[in-house]
């Protein structure tokens, strides 16, 4: 890619479909540059990127979710901005979301996070996907084909993580028209387009769980939103009511976006690779190398901010204090320094689950654990219920011409739909019946 430097990666379409050669060509002149439009220093190498996630003194969160959209609300002046950061913070979008925070705040908030997805009530949550994936399935597979995001993932993450939240089952379908029904071309936050800062969901959420956290303070009963009320912080001192809204909110917004893009990257990969589906079918314990491998190629998130404090240096190259940083995730678990042949989905690669794609250091995704278990119970009923998954060439054309479209957002990596044609696995057993 020779024209690179002239692309726009946060205001153009151009890289939105297939931004990996723009990222190669990013790598191949330095691991750590900055872009020309916006003055972003972009970190397209895996070392580099661990080092810059891990470095919570020198890098902070607080540009995390916007990056160069809309600017620091002052000038960055200096050589340590430390002080103008938390003096204006609360100035900048989404500066009360969990990704923003920085320590000591960030860890206080962490722990009551993780409070809410202990490995007991994931567990009692796994319990539950086989039966909302087959519920789900019944009439997504009636037809013989559909549209998956809509037809599956998006309502399968959602009605999962409402679970896990403990929403009252007689509210799930309002959570399913509010934030499952909104158009999938709007990209929302990330927008490669001008309106970048969409926050109704989140609204909602916040609406909602307040009114869950109120009542069960008020009126404790036997249930997950009792337990999600009385959490306190490591200290042991009570969150204020917003406190935990804002956790629950932002677990329950996070982790459905990704879910889904995983969800239909792995079912693309899958229908396009006939070779690659019937290994996982006869295969299973295949499975788990399968989702991080997509994981890997796929990373549901291209990227993500950092503004440095102070002066440093990143693979040999000086940042200064105040610069915005993009560490793309996309881009550093696509470096052949760390990954042999890394265009190539490997599912027999070994270091797979080195991938970054759910972040590291502090900051590491705490739905990663739900993410994966949702990924092997679709993958696998769907596998069990079809005897075939391949894709609907009248809305994506031919193998030699595919037609994919993706949201246009330099932050989230995701197909708009993915139309599929399945044999279901009783038709298939009805036609074998009939030959004998």
């Amino acid at each position: 890619m020779d024209d690179f430097e002239g692309l726009d990666f946060f205001r153009g379409d151009e890289l939105v479909t297939d931004p990996y050669p723009y990222f190669e060509a990013l790598r191949g002149r330095c691991p750590v540059r900055r872009e020309r439009h916006h003055g972003v220093m972009m970190v397209t190498g895996y070392d580099e990127a661990v080092q810059v996630f891990n470095d919570t003194e020198t890098f902070s969160s607080c540009v995390s979710v916007t990056g160069p959209f809309p600017g620091f609300p002052v000038p960055l002046e200096g050589d340590d901005v430390t002080e103008l950061i938390e003096r204006h913070r609360d100035e900048l979008p989404m500066s009360d979301q969990l990704p923003t925070l920085d320590p000591p705040e960030h860890t206080r908030h962490r722990a009551l996070l993780m409070k809410l997805i202990t490995p007991r009530r994931l567990k009692e949550n796994e319990a539950s996907m086989w039966q909302v994936a087959d519920r789900l399935l019944d009439d997504f597979l009636a037809g013989g084909e559909g549209e998956f995001i809509g037809g599956f993932a998006g309502p399968f993450t959602l009605l999962v993580i409402a679970d896990l939240l403990g929403v009252p089952e007689e509210d799930r379908a309002e959570f399913v028209e509010v934030l499952h029904h909104r158009p999938r071309s709007q990209a929302g936050v990330g927008s490669t387009g001008e309106d970048s800062l969409a926050h109704s969901p989140l609204e909602f959420l916040y609406g909602r769980f307040t009114g869950y956290i109120e009542d069960r303070r008020r009126e404790p009963r036997d249930d997950v939103l009792t337990g999600l009320a009385a959490a306190t912080f490591p200290d042991g001192s009570t969150p204020e009511v917003i406190d935990v809204v804002r956790v629950a909110a932002n677990l329950f917004a996070a982790g459905q976006e990704t879910t889904v893009r995983l969800l239909s990257s792995g079912l693309k990969i899958l229908a396009e690779r006939p070779d690659l589906q019937a290994l996982v079918r006869a295969e299973r314990d295949r499975l788990p190398n399968f989702i991080e491998e997509t994981l890997r190629t796929e990373s549901p998130i291209k990227g993500d901010f950092r503004l440095s404090r102070v002066p440093t240096t990143v693979g040999g190259v000086d940042i200064p204090a105040g610069t915005t940083v993009m560490v793309l995730n996309g881009a550093a678990n696509r470096d052949p320094r760390h990954f042999e042949d890394p265009a190539t989905f490997d599912i027999d690669r070994r270091n797979a689950r080195h991938h970054i794609a759910f972040g590291r250091g502090i900051h590491t995704c705490p739905g990663a654990p739900l993410a994966r278990a949702e990924a092997r119970v679709a993958f696998t009923r769907l596998l069990d219920r079809t005897a075939d998954i391949r894709l609907d060439e009248r809305v994506h054309g031919p193998a030699d011409a595919r037609r994919f479209s993706y949201l246009p957002t330099y932050i989230l990596r995701g197909l708009t739909h993915l139309n599929l044609q399945f044999t279901p696995a009783e038709a298939a057993g009805d036609a074998e019946d009939e030959v004998r």
